[in-house]
């Protein structure tokens, strides 16, 4: 593998946006948040300029990093990785020895890698401009590092996802279909049986799809989670105060954003800005990418 060149040596990509920073209200006080998810209370938070990506990374932009360096993702190193049981074909459906227990909708799939998201005899030829998946924090540090950005804190994240609306549910507002309107990619239908696909999707869309938020950013709910560079804490008293928070000090899982393509009321109703999730920094499956962001 060749040497991940760092920040300073590396352009930035242009393709980001100037967000100004300010106060804003994270989290939520409503009904609808997840308590053992520390999405609240709402309190005041300020956080200095920075600039975003205007979407999330692409197939396309990845294989630029893996082509210039040779990255190998932890989901090729272990092997396998964790895809939705509707995308996988029959003839890899009968390889497969397990599936988790709790979430039986998620396979554990040999072979399944950003490069093959549903296995092996899967590829990405039409999907070079969707979001990248299978991307572990880890591997997402990486390409940031090779980028010359980092990876956003969960400040910025919810800061930069709200678009400059107050307290608002969602990016555009309160509602999720104003007049009907679909305007993030999620599950529609009975989960996790039936996806009527209402938004025009079943899995990703592309990075650049459905119209972006007041600050000129895309799918910043729903499509893919996205990591953020904090680790997890359910106490808002640990994640660095009010004031640019880096998150906990310590701490074994990461925060994820923006919930995905799977998110549905019934189940996973995360596809709010406020909303939050946790994984290990080495996990990885069909609905996990990220974005990042440059300082100033």
């Amino acid at each position: 593998m060749k040497e991940i060149k760092p920040a300073s040596q590396r352009t930035k990509n242009e393709d980001q946006i100037y967000l100004p920073g300010g106060s804003f209200f994270m989290g939520t006080n409503g009904r609808e948040g997840y308590p053992q998810d520390g999405e609240g209370p709402s309190r005041k938070i300020e956080v200095s300029p920075f600039y975003m990506d205007v979407h999330t990374v692409t197939n396309r932009e990845f294989q630029e990093f893996v082509e210039d360096t040779g990255y190998v993702t932890e989901a090729e190193a272990f092997g396998w990785s964790f895809v939705f049981y509707q995308f996988v074909s029959e003839r890899t459906k009968r390889k497969i020895k397990r599936m988790v227990q709790q979430t039986p909708w998620w396979l554990v799939v040999q072979g399944a890698y950003w490069k093959h998201p549903e296995g092996p005899d899967s590829n990405i030829e039409n999907r070079m401009d969707h979001p990248v998946v299978h991307i572990s924090w880890n591997d997402a540090n990486a390409y940031a590092k090779w980028a010359g950005k980092r990876l956003p804190t969960e400040a910025e994240w919810e800061f930069a996802a709200r678009g400059g609306l107050e307290r608002k549910k969602f990016p555009w507002g309160d509602e999720l279909t104003p007049d009907g309107e679909h305007l993030c990619n999620i599950w529609q239908g009975e989960f996790p049986k039936h996806n009527t696909a209402e938004d025009g999707y079943k899995g990703t869309a592309p990075a650049v799809s459905f119209p972006p938020n007041g600050y000129g950013l895309y799918n910043t709910t729903g499509n893919v989670w996205e990591w953020c560079s904090d680790r997890f804490s359910k106490s808002v008293h640990k994640r660095g105060g009010r004031k640019d928070p880096q998150g906990p000090k310590s701490g074994e899982f990461r925060v994820m954003k923006g919930g995905s393509y799977l998110c549905h009321e019934s189940y996973c109703n995360r596809y709010r800005v406020a909303a939050r999730s946790q994984n290990t920094p080495d996990s990885a499956s069909g609905n996990i990418g990220f974005r990042c962001v440059s300082d100033v």
